[in-house]
């Protein structure tokens, strides 16, 4: 069996290392050259670093990583720390580490057990059959300066993984459109020059006040690099009234301009420009899975709506599509090993249906700016209370865990998951069994 995954970024190289791992040829189109920018916060969960630890990658401090201790929030006048906590099935640290530098050592690490990236590939759209079955993908050759070098290559496949990202070109190619049922946010983010670079908290503004001390929309995160440098963005939903109709970037100029002056946060101290990038919320394009290729990652609209976390989820993807494709590849027929990929999305959404579907609805009530503030004195008021809720909004539980794990997954258990067929396809349904152990990619 051959795969081609689109993308090397998260998901796609971790879709790369656990199918390399597991014996099965693998090619990586990537449309880039190394090292590359990506827009992001650059701040890890323990939700991502577990997916880290699963593959082996390295991410000690001397190469670059930093650990984090947990979130410090700042609203309604009050600053609260939260720690990571200490759960059983997750680690207790996040990280902050570059996407210039991550998705780089992604890469490389996918190499190492034997899959193929080649850079410098611009995938054009999925090829399909007469009976409409993806079975490869075209793709442009790129220069060292990301101009087409006159080349166009075919590449067969058995199974096509989507990984490119928010573009999705390849699952456009086949006709799937984004949802505009779905939440979708957007960020924007820079890097500053900072006494502040080695904080070990990543800092999330939840109010965020402009020069004036007005109030602006959207969510705010400073996260220090620890090169020299922090990482200063902010993201808005499309629930709020504002959204498509300010300018980011200078909401983000007006945001730290009313910061003190000592942290750096000024146009003189700034390290290239103001990036912005859409944050694809909920499951915003379906179905995950069409004949001979699967979506991952931002490609099937897997950032949650709670946090705009989408780095963990992405790899997780990774992880399930490959325990497809394994299961796929141990099939005795062809109706066979389509079954076992077809049953893709129903693990992921098993796995993240409800908690996406209540994230969505918590997109829905912060976008009106009472309910928001409300909920901020409350919460930063009670500290316990504030924990439970950045523990649901990070998807941090152990099972079956304590009483705080038991309420969440109640809550969970009790709504109906966000379906990931095709719009208006039928009702959701309920988790599905976990995939066979012996067809479990083993990290």
């Amino acid at each position: 069996m051959t795969v081609v995954i689109v993308g090397a970024g998260p998901a796609g190289s971790t879709a790369a290392w656990h199918l390399a791992q597991a014996g099965i040829e693998t090619v990586v189109l990537e449309k880039t050259h190394f090292p590359r920018e990506k827009v992001c916060g650059d701040g890890l969960t323990p939700r991502a670093v577990r997916e880290i630890q699963r593959i082996g990658l390295p991410h000690e401090v001397d190469a670059g990583w930093r650990r984090m201790k947990g979130l410090r929030l700042i609203a309604a006048g009050r600053t609260v720390e939260v720690p990571w906590p200490e759960l059983t099935d997750f680690p207790d640290y996040g990280l902050v580490r570059t996407r210039l530098g991550f998705d780089e050592a992604l890469a490389r690490h996918a190499e190492a057990v034997g899959a193929t990236v080649l850079t410098g590939h611009n995938v054009l759209g999925a090829e399909r059959d007469d009976a409409g079955r993806v079975t490869g993908v075209r793709a442009a050759v790129l220069d060292a300066d990301g101009r087409r070098a006159g080349q166009e290559r075919v590449f067969d496949a058995d199974v096509v993984l989507a990984a490119d990202g928010n573009s999705a070109r390849t699952a456009l190619s086949v006709g799937l459109e984004r949802r505009e049922d779905r939440p979708l946010g957007v960020a924007v983010r820079t890097y500053y020059t900072s006494p502040r670079h080695d904080d070990d908290w990543m800092e999330g503004w939840l109010q965020l006040p402009d020069a004036a001390g007005r109030p602006l929309p959207g969510y705010g995160w400073i996260f220090g690099v620890g090169d020299g440098t922090s990482n200063v963005g902010l993201g808005i939903l499309n629930s709020s009234k504002q959204f498509g109709k300010i300018d980011y970037r200078q909401v983000l100029r007006e945001w730290t301009a009313a910061m003190p002056a000592e942290w750096g946060y000024r146009p003189e101290n700034q390290v290239g420009p103001i990036r912005g990038a859409a944050l694809p919320m909920g499951f915003n394009r379906t179905p995950h899975a069409v004949p001979g290729m699967l979506l991952l990652g931002d490609a099937g609209g897997m950032v949650s709506p709670f946090n705009g976390e989408g780095v963990s989820y992405a790899m997780e993807s990774a992880r399930f599509a490959a325990e497809c494709v394994v299961a796929a590849l141990a099939a005795p027929d062809a109706h066979r090993r389509d079954a076992a990929l077809a049953a893709y999305p129903d693990v992921v959404r098993g796995q993240w249906g409800s908690h996406f579907q209540l994230g969505g609805l918590f997109a829905r009530l912060i976008g009106h700016p009472q309910v928001m503030n409300a909920a901020l004195r409350t919460g930063m008021s009670a500290p316990p209370l504030l924990r439970l809720v950045v523990r649901m909004l990070a998807n941090l539980t152990d099972h079956p865990g304590g009483v705080e794990d038991r309420a969440i997954h109640l809550l969970e258990r009790l709504t109906p998951p966000a379906s990931n067929q095709p719009a208006g396809h039928g009702p959701a349904r309920r988790r599905p069994a976990p995939l066979p152990r012996k067809a479990r990619v083993e990290a």
